[in-house]
């Protein structure tokens, strides 16, 4: 973009937001201020100015994010037309399968779940609508980055710091390069345990009228008794089915 069209501002507000995190909920301006890689003075302004537009709170020492921050994403719900498009289908998908069914995008090295449609029963199963995972913990992840260009999957790769959750998490760069490949080729990839013991998973590319792939549409199950392979004859086609009816629409 232009230079004259940037607004270092709203950059530095946006980092502060995005400062805080799981392990770091409350900090200190100080804290703040080496996340987000600003001056303790620069951090403390603009903490005192989102703590004035209700988008942080604070004890006086500490700082933390406001409920408030919660209308950005709810924005982005509200005002996108893909998961508006998207949730009827999955509504069928669950109607068909009984299973969650949800759509997915990638940012950076997560994934986010966008839209959801869940099944009630006492188990249930997914990620929540708008929640992240890192992206090769989830078979939507999985799809959504098979299907990059090959240079931009290298890239990823090379900057991903792997992270395990459970004996069955890919561990190294080399098998998730060889997972890639392998999902590339099928066009869908199952995937078991990979974040939550006993939690399975079945994703296809969402494509739009340009054959880009723009989203991943998954199902999430307990295993239960059921076969990895029977799982996955039990949903491929519906989820197939649903991704070509939507490929005009989104």
């Amino acid at each position: 973009m232009d230079e004259k069209d940037w607004i270092a501002g709203a950059a530095k507000a946006l980092a502060i937001i995005e400062a805080f995190d799981e392990e770091h909920a409350r900090m200190t301006p100080t804290a703040v201020a080496g996340r987000a890689g600003l001056s303790r003075t620069a951090a403390r302004r603009y903490l005192l100015t989102l703590r004035e537009l209700g988008y942080v709170d604070t004890d006086g020492k500490l700082f933390w994010l406001a409920p408030r921050v919660l209308r950005l994403g709810q924005s982005y719900l509200d005002s996108a037309r893909l998961p508006r498009t998207v949730q009827p289908f999955l509504q069928r998908i669950t109607a068909t399968l009984q299973e969650t069914a949800l759509v997915a995008i990638l940012d950076e090295h997560d994934v986010v779940y966008v839209a959801r449609n869940g099944v009630n029963r006492a188990m249930a199963v997914g990620f929540v609508l708008g929640s992240r995972a890192p992206a090769p913990l989830s078979s939507a992840g999985l799809v959504l980055l098979a299907f990059q260009a090959p240079e931009s999957i290298e890239q990823w790769l090379a900057s991903y710091p792997i992270k395990v959750f459970t004996p069955h998490t890919y561990s190294t760069i080399e098998r998730l390069r060889e997972v890639l490949g392998e999902i590339r080729r099928n066009g869908y990839v199952v995937t078991d345990q990979q974040l939550e013991l006993g939690v399975r998973g079945v994703a296809v590319p969402l494509r739009d009228r340009h054959g880009m792939v723009v989203a991943a549409i998954s199902v999430s199950m307990p295993i239960g008794q059921e076969s990895a392979n029977a799982a996955l004859h039990r949903v491929l086609p519906t989820l197939l089915e649903t991704a070509s009816l939507l490929r005009n629409l989104v």
